[in-house]
C-alpha cells in the first residue's frame, strides 16, 4: 500500500499540485492577469530584469504587482541612475503595467563594464530576484550587471585564454579574537607546478567586503588578461576584509586593528598555506578609498615588508592628521624613499577626495619618495579603480 501510494505521488503528484495553483473555481471572478510565475517550481522570468540595449542604455524590470513604488538604485551608475538631490530619494523610478511589471530605461548610455544595482520596493532595498550574480558589501548584497563592449574587455572574461582561480578562505585572527575571511586569487598554472609567486595584498573601500575586488572589481579577470598578454608577471592576489569588528574609539581609516591583523595573522596565514616568494621585493600592497588609507598607514610606512605600494582615490584628509602622520612615520618614510621599487598614486579629477591628494603628495615629496602619479577623469567609482589596477599591476615585480 505504501509503495503504491509513493508511486502515485511521484511526478504526477507535482503536476497535480501545479495544476491546482492555477485552477479557477467555478463561478469565481476571473483572476487578474499577473507577471508572477505560475506552477510549483520557480522558473526564470520571461523578461530580462537588467537588459543592456544596443545603444548602451539599460532597461530594468521587476515583477511586483503589490508594490506601490519601485526604483532602481546604484552607487556606480550616475548620471544614468540619479544619485538624488536633497529631499529626494536616489534612483531611477519605474512604472507599473497592468500585469504588475515595473519598467524603466536609463536616459543615457552606460559605459561598458561591471556595475552593482538594487531595487527599492516600497522603500526597502532588495537585490534583483532574477539575478544570478551578486556582490557582498560589509552589510547587504547587490545584484551585478555586465554591460558588454570593447572598452570593458580588459576586465571581462575571455574564453580564449587560461584563467586562474579565486578561493574564499577563513582564518582565525588572534589579534582580533575573531574568525576572518579573505579572497585569494591564484594565477593560471598554480595548481600544476611547484613555483613560488609574488603576492599583492589588495584592499577594498569603506562599506564593501573582501568579495568586492572580484565580484565587481573583476581583479581576477584583469590579472588573467594581463598575464595572458605577457604584460604582468603571474602572482597571487590576497584580498582581505578591510573592516574590523567595531569597538569604542576605533578609527575606520587609521585602523590599527586592520594593520595588526594584516601583519600578525593574515600574512603569516598566507605564507604558511600558499607558495609565496616572501620579502619586500616580492610583496606589494594596494587599496582603494578606505583600502588606500590602509595602504598609506601600513604599506607606505613599512618598506621592510612591501617593496611596491599602490594608493587609489585616497589621501590624508586634514592638517592635524597630516602633521601627526608625518611626525610619527618620518624615519620609515625616509627609509622607503631609498627602498621602494614602486609607489603608485591615482585619483580622478572629479573625486570628492581630490583635495587630499596635494597634501599627501607633499608628505612623500618631503621624504624624498619618488612616485608615479596618475590623474584620470571621473570620480570615486569602480570604473576608475579597475583602470587603476590595470595600470598598476604590469609595473609590479
Amino acid at each position: 500500500m505504501k509503495n503504491s501510494l509513493a508511486a502515485a505521488v511521484g511526478f504526477t503528484g507535482v503536476v497535480f499540485i501545479a495544476g491546482v495553483v492555477g485552477a479557477q473555481t467555478p463561478g469565481a471572478p476571473a483572476a487578474k492577469p499577473s507577471c508572477l510565475p505560475t506552477g510549483f517550481f520557480t522558473a526564470p522570468a520571461t523578461y530580462k530584469s537588467a537588459d543592456p540595449q544596443p545603444d548602451g542604455r539599460v532597461i530594468f524590470r521587476l515583477c511586483a504587482p503589490d508594490a506601490t513604488t519601485v526604483m532602481v538604485t546604484s552607487s556606480d551608475y550616475a548620471p544614468a541612475i540619479p544619485m538624488g538631490t536633497p529631499g529626494t530619494p536616489p534612483g531611477l523610478a519605474l512604472t507599473k503595467d497592468t500585469m504588475g511589471l515595473w519598467t524603466a530605461t536609463t536616459a543615457v548610455p552606460i559605459e561598458p563594464g561591471t556595475y552593482r544595482y538594487n531595487f527599492r520596493v516600497n522603500g526597502a532595498r532588495v537585490p534583483d530576484p532574477q539575478s544570478t550574480r551578486f556582490s557582498e558589501e560589509r552589510v547587504g548584497t547587490n545584484s551585478i550587471l555586465e554591460v558588454p563592449g570593447s572598452p570593458g574587455a580588459f576586465q571581462a572574461y575571455d574564453r580564449a585564454i587560461p584563467h586562474g582561480a579565486v578561493s574564499s578562505v577563513e582564518y582565525w585572527s588572534k589579534t582580533l579574537g575573531a574568525k576572518r575571511r579573505a579572497h585569494v586569487y591564484t594565477p593560471p598554472g598554480y595548481m600544476k607546478n611547484a613555483t613560488t609567486y609574488p603576492v599583492l595584498y589588495l584592499v577594498h573601500g569603506a562599506g564593501d567586503s573582501d568579495d568586492s575586488w572580484t565580484s565587481v572589481g573583476h581583479a581576477h579577470y584583469i590579472l588573467d588578461n594581463l598575464i595572458a598578454a605577457g604584460k604582468a608577471r603571474p602572482m597571487i592576489v590576497v584580498m582581505p576584509f578591510g573592516h574590523t569588528p567595531d569597538r569604542p574609539g576605533a578609527d575606520m581609516l587609521a585602523n590599527m586593528d586592520f594593520g595588526n591583523d594584516l601583519f600578525n595573522d593574515l600574512i603569516p596565514f598566507v605564507e604558511a598555506n600558499y607558495r609565496t616568494a616572501n620579502g619586500p621585493r616580492t610583496r606589494a600592497m594596494a587599496g582603494l578609498s578606505m583600502g588606500g588609507a590602509h595602504t598609506i598607514r601600513f604599506g607606505l610606512t613599512h618598506p621592510e615588508r612591501f617593496g611596491y605600494v599602490g594608493i587609489f582615490s585616497m589621501g590624508l584628509l586634514d592638517s592635524t592628521q597630516l602633521k601627526a602622520y608625518e611626525q610619527q612615520n618620518s624615519a620609515a618614510l625616509r627609509r622607503g624613499a631609498k627602498e621602494f621599487r614602486l609607489v603608485y598614486y591615482a585619483i580622478g579629477k572629479d573625486d570628492f577626495l581630490y583635495r587630499s591628494v596635494a597634501p599627501t603628495r607633499g608628505v612623500m615629496d618631503r621624504a624624498g619618495i619618488k612616485y608615479v602619479y596618475h590623474e584620470s577623469g571621473g570620480g570615486h567609482t569602480w570604473v576608475n579603480w579597475r583602470q587603476y589596477l590595470n595600470d598598476f599591476v604590469p609595473r609590479l615585480f
